[in-house]
């Protein structure tokens, strides 16, 4: 795995027998990320491109200190101590800079911790990976505008789930099995899937896939990942088509929700570490059930109920949101 680098434009130096860390002509006590774990903090979150415009910002929230924040992943992290949190104003500049994303925490506020097995249940559509399968399965059966529009409804929080699946998937009657396969094949994930998932392993984490979509898919991905489990519905096919019916219980938003609750107690998750990731309307539970739950690249539904948000990076920034030693 890629480590990151130390932010490139702060020097470190010893300073009156203290270390600080020092941009140009401003200096800062540094501190060892978890020291000040019930302060007021802002968490930093961004990559190369970013690095400038966060070098001009730091000068204005005016930190009490600073701390580098070391993960097994491609970005930059910075976690810096502040005497009050940060008004609106600043939220919206830092909303307005590209390819960073950032974690205000409250004083009495803790984090779920890296170095202790955790539990994360992730949503697969547009979260795991980088499309809608029941849209591309769609497209494939040469049905995909009629999909699309209920998908995007029930994502929306428009429909009911269930309902709304069904509806799509008899739309799928008499499709090839193929294009299943074909699917499974190029199935894109999304940006830093891989190196989260392994950094959360190197530390014990289980990980879970809970997906309203159809088990072909999640079952690659369980290979692909090594995950601990896979949850998603599954397509009734018989010889080699597709009967536009689901077999068994609907993995709907109250069953992913479940998930987080029942695997946490089959693996004795501790209290604090129960993670779960999402962008639709149907991740609401679930993300509701975790101790901490983060909104990815979210519909506004659910990035308004969820503890953190991930909106500019990939998944390689999920590591940072956790408290690390």
């Amino acid at each position: 795995m890629e480590s990151v680098l130390p932010f490139p434009l702060l020097a470190s130096q010893r300073q009156d027998g203290v270390y600080v860390l020092s941009l140009q002509q401003h200096t800062w006590p540094a501190f060892k990320e978890g020291q000040h774990a019930q302060g007021e903090r802002l968490r930093l979150i961004f990559n190369e491109k970013a690095a400038a415009a966060v070098a001009d910002l730091l000068p204005e929230l005016a930190p009490r200190a600073v701390a580098i924040l070391q993960r097994e992943q491609s970005l930059y992290g910075l976690e810096l101590l502040l005497e009050v949190g940060i008004c609106q104003a600043m939220h919206n500049r830092l909303e307005s800079i590209g390819e960073l994303d950032y974690l205000s925490i409250a004083a009495t506020a803790s984090l779920p911790q890296l170095s202790t097995p955790g539990l994360l249940v992730m949503d697969m559509d547009s979260t795991a990976i980088t499309i809608e399968c029941i849209d591309e399965l769609a497209a494939a059966a040469g049905v995909g505008a009629e999909v699309a529009q209920v998908t995007e409804r029930a994502m929306q929080g428009e429909l009911d789930f269930e309902q709304s699946l069904r509806q799509r998937v008899a739309k799928l009657k008499g499709a090839d099995q193929s294009i299943i396969d074909d699917l499974c094949a190029r199935l894109p994930l999304s940006p830093g899937l891989e190196s989260m998932i392994a950094e959360l392993k190197s530390h014990g984490w289980r990980t879970v896939v809970a997906s309203g979509g159809f088990t072909p898919f999640v079952g690659h991905l369980q290979q692909l990942l090594g995950l601990d489990a896979a949850f998603a519905n599954e397509l009734v096919i018989s010889d080699g088509k597709l009967l536009g019916e689901v077999r068994g219980q609907v993995v709907d938003a109250a069953f992913k929700a479940d998930v987080v609750t029942k695997c946490a107690g089959q693996w004795q998750i501790a209290a604090g570490q129960r993670l779960s990731i999402g962008d639709g309307a149907n991740d609401i539970p679930m993300v509701q059930a975790a101790d901490f739950g983060i909104a990815y690249h979210a519909k506004p539904k659910l990035a308004s109920v969820a503890a953190a948000k991930i909106n500019k990076l990939g998944l390689q920034a999920l590591p940072f949101l956790l408290q690390g030693r």
